[in-house]
């Protein structure tokens, strides 16, 4: 009954940001410009620059991996560093395909480390 609920209160925050994202994407004074990269037809990459008076500056990086059947395995998002002019990792999410089921993973760049570590709290198995 506890999976049940948590299963209830991630899909409405998962709906929520979801809407939070497609109002703020068609507002006009949107300050964010984004450029897909495809290849075969699937969303490969992606970059957001900020719209900075008449320039744009970067903003954020996604990459993504898929498997076999097109199903996104790794999306890995970077953030623009421009004091040192360089993409730094942010965040790595991870799917896992079963059967039954689809299990994601949210993992945290550690700079120390250099390496993502999982955030175990933020893992989530969903029934297909």
């Amino acid at each position: 009954m506890k999976a049940l609920n948590l299963i209830k209160i991630t899909l409405v925050a998962v709906i929520a940001f979801v809407a939070n994202v497609t109002v703020f994407s068609a507002n006009p004074d949107n300050n964010l410009i984004y450029n897909a990269e495809e290849v075969n037809g699937v969303k490969v990459s992606e970059t957001v620059y900020k719209m900075d008076g008449n320039m744009l500056t970067n903003y954020m990086k996604y990459n993504y991996k898929y498997d076999d059947n097109q199903r996104m395995t790794e999306n890995v998002s970077q953030k623009w560093n421009s004091m040192k002019n360089r993409w730094e990792n942010d965040l790595c999410i991870r799917y896992t395909y079963s059967n039954k089921s689809i299990t994601t993973e949210y993992y945290k760049w550690n700079a120390r480390k250099k390496d993502f570590i999982l955030v175990p709290e933020m893992t989530i198995t969903m029934d297909k």
